[in-house]
């Protein structure tokens, strides 16, 4: 008895919590949702009748309004579907047998939210089955906790949304293509030997064919040109899943939240997440042969044992979509491209190593028979110095600054363009064959934020129109002329078949408090990056004074050093720690302008994140090439910073050795560290705070879920979300400016590139194959505005390129020197030139070292001396080489420019066999569709004409009865008064009711209006 009312409890408790949730619950056949450990149908890819497959997974947090512990086992799952199946093995379902489930009831206060999500949540599924998808749904027997929905696309709403989304698909039509003959066979044939150890082990990549199959838009009017084996793998994964996530994207809930997409609902917390499922595991199950795509890429691509293989790309399209299987490209392309810069480099760096010892200019400064005696580095504490002690500064700047330097400016401004041009063909190249071409773009959905706003500005105008009412009787009548016209609005967005009013957009006047916050921080954080550079600059220059006043020589000797290697480590992790801190602020900045779509808004981050973090990389090192050293005065009459601080000045060798350690330590260092500790330390401690957090959870729910199998969609939900490509962009086109923007300071930059892909790319792989949620499968053409900013990038750096050679190095004062003033026409004498004579009694008061014999010092500089009539003014060997470096400047960008140009053209975007196999594609697909019509004109003509020889032969027995027609046995009169249309064609003659079907007579005689003879023209066709 106390059983019995624990059990008639339970039930009624049962009853009461789950009142939200009867409405759909209470008419769906429930099965099992864990398997056991054992028993996985389809490994947790399908739905439980192991048929259908899961395209896409819902996935939502709920709370219910009681605690109920029910006992193991009693774990149920509802299924969404627009037919049901039975269960397997079992009369009636599980959840019926509810009556043996022992329930504590513990009731709590209900939550309005949660039960405003059930509602839109209900209304969302609704819409969705009304679509055609069918849906399988966890029931929620757990107090909170995840709800699973796992969505499936039958092959009626496959068709149809592939047809609407003119996804092409090949056809059963195939030809040959071309092979190449003599020569280039040879060659060809050769090179795909000696690349095969490097292909990817991908069986349908390998059996490569000749034999091309056209490609077409999906029609269902069409269905006999495909090749349709089975209709459940006809579309691939990524495929269906895209088409699933269409759908999504544009179902709306116009009547619980009047919203459009489930990009809308995860925003607003209806939804948790959705995502599309893995093709399974990623670990190897033994047999090749049962290996899924995900397996493949993980062995073949995402593993460092496969570092010596090129991508497969065709898979990674097929399992990620387009825009990521471009963006591998990409990165490929530009990899590939590396090894020639890296090979040019090396050429260059190791130039400068064997002419190092032939260097006059460096020899002379190590000579310390010359005797230079340069001015005090600093006031009062440092003391004069010889140019000798500077010798290996002035080697290892030769190593950097040769002849050779200026070439390989030259040749990287070249290779820049060059690689663009290349992508641009290889791009074309993929387009074509992943049936890219002629992609038309598709029309997006608003973003939820616009959407949210759109709405609060209509709320606000019809709440200021009812305020202006003077008219009861009006007031009532425009109250419910807006309600219509609010429902109209909503049905045409959520139908998408027009715009809205003009008056129904968010204007400039909407958007201008975000435009002016874009502004006044864009201006701040530049602000707070000249501020981070400025405090570096003073670290350098207090750092400095304070190592000149050691009495250690060890400490003054390597004081330029140390002071140059901890200032560029401090920019490092300044700029590390702006960079996380711009990515945040870019993104803010980004919603406060409302962008309408998804693609405006990533545009616009991008374009921000790329200004500002380009500032935050690049400012140290703009300030070391072009104004340190530049306005620090001349001795006696020195610039002072908070009229303390002397400006800090070049190092005797010059700026650029400067300038190549501060690039090398923050592009090394910022490659390491993001790679080390943003891709692969930070993924591991999130993935160990989740199994933290798992093991704090309740120890009945874990010895609950360790006795069950966990399903694919649970696995998949534990991942990563997808964020977007934009991070891995990102770095790739920071990296792209350290290789090209002052590669003439350190020609070695594209060999440490090199070396960083060739890992990145593994990185990446791994990162998208085992530690992200599979990202949905979007279709793109290009990579976007990433193009515009290479492209950008590659103009910017020939102009600075040129300002480095001209104003940062010696090339153009040794040019002038060796052509204009020296007198043997060599280097010789060029130390001396380039240095200036100062009198020591012109030093000011108290800046002057303490005592010295010292009369007159020397200092880098084109001034006069001061014996001359206009003593230290800039003398005319300074106008000379300033003359010569603006020359060379215009001369170098022009020049650069117009080659790269001449390349551009020289180099077809499209490459010639892509080109001719594509008309010769578009006539063939052209002369099938012609010859299906010429079939189907045929068919009808046939018809036509069978029926017209039936007329005939049954014209001559008619004749007969013709002739007869006014005998009285016939009741024509009756004919013409019956009612009864059996009766009334039981006596019309065949021949009469034979021509009762004016249109197809009319379509016959517009069929055979070019013959003359009809007759004899049917009488050729075959009747069918």
């Amino acid at each position: 008895m106390k059983v019995w009312t624990m059990r008639m409890a339970g039930s009624v408790a049962l009853e009461s919590s789950n009142m939200l949730h009867s409405s759909r619950d209470d008419k769906l056949p429930v099965v099992n949702n864990f398997m056991d450990a054992g028993h996985e149908p389809g490994k947790g890819l399908y739905f439980a009748d192991g048929k259908r497959k899961v395209d896409y997974v819902l996935v939502y947090q709920y709370r219910r309004p009681s605690s109920l512990h029910e006992s193991p086992g009693q774990h149920r799952l509802s299924v969404i579907s627009n037919g049901s199946f039975p269960r397997v093995g079992s009369k009636e379902p599980e959840g019926v047998k509810e009556e043996h489930a022992e329930v504590v009831l513990d009731m709590g206060p209900a939550d309005p939210a949660e039960g405003e999500k059930i509602m839109i949540r209900e209304e969302f599924e609704a819409n969705l089955r009304e679509a055609g998808l069918e849906m399988e749904r966890d029931n929620e027997h757990k107090v909170h906790g995840q709800g699973f929905i796992r969505v499936h696309a039958p092959w009626q709403v496959l068709s149809r949304e592939a047809e609407f989304l003119k996804i092409k698909v090949p056809t059963k039509k195939s030809y040959e293509m071309k092979e190449d003959k003599g020569l280039s066979a040879t060659m060809s044939a050769v090179w795909r030997k000696l690349n095969q150890p490097f292909q990817p082990n991908i069986p349908h990549l390998q059996q490569q064919s000749r034999t091309k199959f056209l490609s077409h838009s999906f029609s269902r009017d069409k269905l006999h040109l495909y090749n349709i084996e089975s209709k459940d793998t006809f579309f691939d994964n990524a495929t269906r899943s895209r088409i699933v996530y269409e759908i999504l994207r544009r179902t709306a809930c116009t009547r619980t939240c009047q919203t459009m997409g489930i990009t809308t609902l995860i925003a607003k917390g209806v939804y948790d997440s959705a995502f599309p499922l893995h093709d399974g595991d990623f670990k190897d199950s033994g047999h090749s042969e049962g290996k899924n795509d995900r397996q493949l890429l993980h062995d073949e691509w995402a593993r460092y044992g496969a570092i010596f293989k090129y991508q497969p790309l065709d898979l990674i399209r097929n399992y990620f979509g387009e825009k990521i299987g471009l963006y591998f490209a990409w990165l490929g392309v530009y990899t590939h491209l590396l090894a020639l810069a890296s090979l040019v480099g090396i050429i260059v760096f190791l130039y400068g190593c064997f002419t190092i010892d032939s260097n006059i200019p460096s020899l002379e400064m190590c000579d310390e028979t010359q005797n230079f005696t340069m001015c005090p580095l600093c006031d009062r504490a440092c003391d004069y110095w010889h140019l000798s002690t500077a010798c290996g500064t002035a080697r290892a700047s030769h190593l950097f600054d040769n002849p050779a330097t200026v070439f390989f400016a030259i040749f990287m401004s070249l290779w820049a363009v060059m690689f663009l041009e290349h992508w641009k063909r290889r791009q074309n190249s993929l387009n074509y064959s992943w049936n890219m071409t002629g992609m038309e773009e598709e029309e997006e959905h608003p973003r939820p934020k616009y959407e949210t706003l759109l709405l609060q500005k209509r709320q606000r105008k019809r709440r200021n129109r009812k305020k202006n009412k003077s008219e009861p009787e009006k007031s009532v009548e425009e109250s419910i002329d807006l309600g219509k016209d609010k429902w109209r609005q909503w049905l045409l967005s959520a139908m998408a078949t027009g715009n809205p009013p003009g008056d129904e957009k968010l204007t400039w006047r909407d958007r201008l408090p975000g435009y002016f916050i874009n502004i006044s921080s864009i201006l701040l954080m530049f602000g707070v990056t000249f501020a981070a550079v400025f405090g570096v600059i003073m670290y350098r220059i207090t750092v400095s004074a304070l190592l000149a006043m050691s009495q250690d020589p060890q400490i003054k000797s390597n004081a330029r050093v140390t002071v140059t290697a901890t200032a560029v480590i401090i920019n490092l992790v300044v700029i590390l720690i702006l960079d996380e801190i711009y990515g945040s602020v870019a993104v803010w900045l980004t919603e406060l302008e409302i962008p309408k779509t998804e693609t405006n808004f990533e545009e616009r981050l991008i374009l921000k994140a790329f200004l500002l973090k380009f500032m935050n990389a690049y400012a140290p090192i703009f300030y070391v090439a072009f104004f340190k050293g530049r306005f620090a005065g001349r001795p006696g009459d020195y610039v002072y910073i908070f009229n303390d601080y002397r400006m800090e000045e070049c190092a005797p060798g010059g700026c650029l050795i400067e300038l190549c350690i501060q690039l090398s330590i923050i592009m090394l260092g910022k490659q390491l560290i993001q790679n080390n500790v943003f891709e692969i330390a930070i993924p591991k401690l999130k993935k160990l705070f989740r199994s933290l957090k798992e093991k704090k959870r309740a120890p009945e729910e874990r010895v609950e879920q360790t006795g069950r199998a966990l399903r694919q969609w649970h696995l998949d939900y534990n991942l990563e979300p997808f964020d977007g490509l934009t991070p891995e962009y990102m770095e790739m086109i920071i990296q792209f400016g350290f290789v090209s923007l002052f590669v003439a300071s350190f020609p070695l930059a594209p060999l440490f590139a090199l070396l960083n892909n060739i890992i990145e790319i593994r990185l990446d792989a791994k990162k998208f194959v085992t530690e992200l949620r599979r990202p949905d499968a979007v279709r793109a053409k290009d990579i976007g505005i990433w193009y515009n900013i290479l492209s950008g990038l590659g103009k910017f750096s020939v102009i600075i390129n040129a300002f480095v050679i001209s104003f940062t190095s010696d090339f153009i004062p040794r040019l002038v020197y060796q052509y204009m003033y020296s007198e043997t026409g060599t280097m010789h004498g060029f130390i001396d030139h380039t240095l200036s004579y100062f009198n020591v009694s012109h030093f000011k008061a108290g800046t002057a070292p303490a005592s010295s014999a010292v009369t007159v010092c020397r200092y880098k500089d084109y001034r006069e001396p001061p014996w001359s009539s206009e003593p230290y003014q800039f003398s005319r060997q300074y106008w000379a080489v300033l003359a010569a470096r603006l020359a060379f400047v215009i001369l170098f960008q022009n020049l650069v420019m117009f080659m790269g140009v001449l390349v551009a053209w020289v180099i077809p975007d499209v490459p010639k066999n892509i080109s001719e196999q594509l008309k010769r594609e578009k006539t063939l697909l052209v002369d099938v569709f012609m010859n299906e019509e010429k079939e189907k004109l045929q068919l009808i003509q046939s018809l036509f004409s069978k029926e017209a020889t039936q007329t005939r032969q049954q014209q001559s027995p008619l004749s007969q009865l013709a002739q007869n027609a006014l005998e009285p046995q016939l009741p024509l009169p009756h004919l013409a008064q019956t009612d009864d249309p059996v009766a009334a064609g039981a006596t019309i003659p065949l021949t009469a009711r034979s021509r009762t079907r004016p249109r197809a007579a009319s379509f016959s005689q517009f069929t055979r209006q070019g013959s003359t003879s009809p007759h004899s023209e049917a009488g050729r066709h075959t009747a069918v």
